[in-house]
């Protein structure tokens, strides 16, 4: 007996050695062997009758195999069936994003679409035809036909166990977290569990308040070990500062000994975090979710030009959190980025004003002005200087593209200007991610506008000797940042016969104005950016104006008719509309369909945060209330 009579068929077709006989017609393929093996004896196979002569036998049947898989329903991609509906998507499509295409919501705590999958919380296990047990759905892509099952009742029940697993330790401190209102123990548990906790005993303690570093603080008790963060740091921005420590109940989120949180994408783990475990030092108890209303912007911290949301309450701006973007910022964004919020709060010029403050006693009362006054007091001050080469402009490319747009227009076409020097914040440091070491947002817009109105740039440092040589008398500012010297400049400024300032914060320099306008922030209006690759990016108003101030393109057009001119702007809009076919850059871009898309009701509506899916709160429409917390 040899070794191959032992072995069970597999049921595979096995093709024959070479030489050996057989009768199969399908194996009798060339020429005849000369001198054939000799082989056993066998009986002959019987012969069928048949009147004709020189008929072949009929072929045996295809040897037993497994059954051939159907041709795919939609060639190149997978069809099956998820809760009962149709879902055809492309090949490698896990079930968490494909049961999203027919409105099916799995649940999940460890999986986040830009991140490493390392389905360790259980949550989001489903039924498929094709497996015999539950399947994480986070990390199981698509079968051709296969069918898959969100809503049994075993589904229920293994969802409600990983609940109350993960809540066993848990501390019931959902009243002083600042993750309420966002978090996804909370969502979960009123939908899947909702039950009281069966534990006997104490839970586990651990570190209330471990600062991670200068801007992240962890409390342990609350985290539920997802290790989002972990995989945040070690693939996205890339700096292994954090990892996972101890063993059972033990086990904890925390950095290396002797490290710190110390990366400058240190707060997109507070973003990842689908509990109340990683907080945010800045924000920490300052706010609560549902207090607070999100509206779609641009990050103005440097020209990478994140798209964020701006998280505001009454007239003050209290975080940004990133918003997706695929081409510029996908998920994240810098912490500095991200801590810029706070010059829309602090040190703003709210209050117009006609003579210099530096000059002025401390007590001195200001006389009200209204907007119109001001207007007018500015237009006396530049009518003298029309035409004259005395006069300079001073452009900011904080401003957005409306904001240019009408001032640079205003320059040309009124003022006579045919060069603009450019201010703007100084140059900063740039990392290896998204950071970029140019602090304006809108210097790509600043110089695609210049061009297309004619206009010459001209560096700031040339501004500074024409101020000293004497060459310059007037100076009109659309925007106050100057990127070297500030205090130099202001000396050299108190020099200046007219100094009309449109500007956003108070400085050394805005009270050597001779006539200053209160201008509004870009949270404070609509309007565009051109970020340094050249994409044209929409952003909308959050809220109204904080005290007097309005948007730049505003005094622009109230300065213009008090010089007779006829400019009827009456939003940044209509500024867009009538000046931007003079930029050949502007040409393909549409104002009201880049517009961001904003929630279409009040009420709680999915902002996503991070990608997360998170609702950020209540949205306020038209003049916010001032209320309390």
């Amino acid at each position: 007996m040899s070794d191959n009579d032992t072995k069970k068929p597999t049921g595979d077709a096995q093709t024959p050695p070479k030489g050996a006989p057989t009768d199969t017609p399908a194996a009798k393929i060339g020429p005849e062997p000369s001198n054939p093996p000799a082989a056993p004896k066998a009986d002959p196979a019987p012969v069928a009758h048949s009147s004709t002569t020189g008929t072949k036998p009929a072929a045996p049947p295809p040897p037993p195999g497994p059954p051939k898989p159907p041709p795919p329903k939609n060639p190149g991609f997978v069809t099956c069936t998820i809760d009962g509906r149709e879902v055809v998507v492309k090949p490698g499509t896990n079930m968490i994003e494909a049961a999203k295409t027919v409105g099916s919501d799995i649940p999940y705590y460890c999986y986040h679409p830009r991140l490493s999958i390392a389905a360790n919380c259980r949550i989001c296990l489903v039924e498929a035809s094709n497996a015999p047990k539950m399947v994480p759905a986070c990390q199981t892509p698509l079968a051709e036909g296969q069918v898959i099952n969100t809503t049994s009742a075993k589904v229920k029940e293994q969802r409600r166990s990983v609940m109350e697993f993960l809540l066993l330790n848990h501390p019931v401190d959902c009243s002083i977290c600042d993750q309420a209102g966002e978090c996804k123990l909370q969502d979960y548990y009123m939908k899947y569990d909702y039950r009281p906790s069966r534990l006997e005993g104490g839970k586990a303690l651990k570190n209330k308040r471990k600062v991670l570093g200068p801007r992240v603080v962890l409390d342990q008790e609350r985290c539920i070990l997802c290790t989002r963060c972990v995989r945040f740091m070690n693939e996205v921005p890339k700096e292994p500062q954090l990892g996972v420590f101890g063993r059972g109940s033990h086990e904890r989120i925390d950095v290396f000994p002797g490290n710190e949180l110390s990366s400058n994408y240190s707060l997109n783990t507070v973003d990842v975090c689908p509990v109340g475990a990683l907080l945010s030092r800045d924000f920490r108890f300052r706010a609560r979710a549902w207090f607070l209303s999100a509206t779609p912007s641009v990050c103005t911290g440097c020209s990478r030009g994140c798209n964020i949301y701006a998280d505001w309450m009454s007239q003050d701006t209290y975080r940004y959190r990133p918003r997706e973007n695929e081409a510029i910022n996908k998920s994240w964004m810098c912490d500095q980025g991200r801590l810029s919020y706070k010059s829309l709060n602090l040190g703003r010029a709210l209050v117009a004003s006609v003579g210099r403050r530096a000059t002025q006693a401390p007590d001195t009362a200001q006389p009200a002005l209204t907007r119109v006054e001001a207007a007018k007091a500015a237009a006396q001050a530049l009518q003298p200087f029309k035409g004259n080469a005395k006069l300079a402009v001073l452009a900011s490319p904080l401003l957005s593209n409306e904001d240019l747009l009408a001032g640079l227009s205003f320059a040309k076409a009124t003022l006579g200007i045919q060069d603009v020097y450019v201010g703007g914040r100084p140059q900063g440091d740039a990392d290896h991610f998204l950071m970029t070491a140019d602090k304006n947002p809108n210097r790509k817009g600043l110089e695609l506008i210049a061009q297309g109105l004619g206009l010459t740039l001209k560096p700031f440092e040339d501004l500074t000797a024409a101020l000293r040589t004497g060459k310059v008398k007037a100076l009109y500012a659309l925007g106050t940042e100057v990127p070297t010297g500030e205090e130099a400049f202001a000396q050299a400024a108190a020099q200046l016969e007219v100094f009309v300032a449109q500007a956003l914060t108070e400085s050394a320099l805005t009270a050597q104005a001779t006539v200053l306008l209160p201008a509004s922030a870009h949270i404070e209006d609509e309007g565009s950016f051109v970020q340094q690759d050249g994409i044209v990016q929409r952003f909308r108003k959050a809220y109204p104006s904080k005290g007097e101030a309005v948007p730049h393109w505003r005094w622009v057009a109230e300065i213009s008719k008090a010089l007779g001119g006829t400019q009827a702007w009456t939003s940044a809009r209509d500024v867009f509309r009538e000046l931007a076919p003079q930029v050949a850059a502007f040409a393909s871009f549409n104002w009201d369909q880049a517009s961001p898309p904003d929630r279409e009701k009040p009420g709680i509506n999915p902002l996503p945060s991070g990608a997360d899916g998170r609702p950020a709160g209540y949205r306020e429409f038209g003049t916010p209330r001032v209320r309390g917390i």
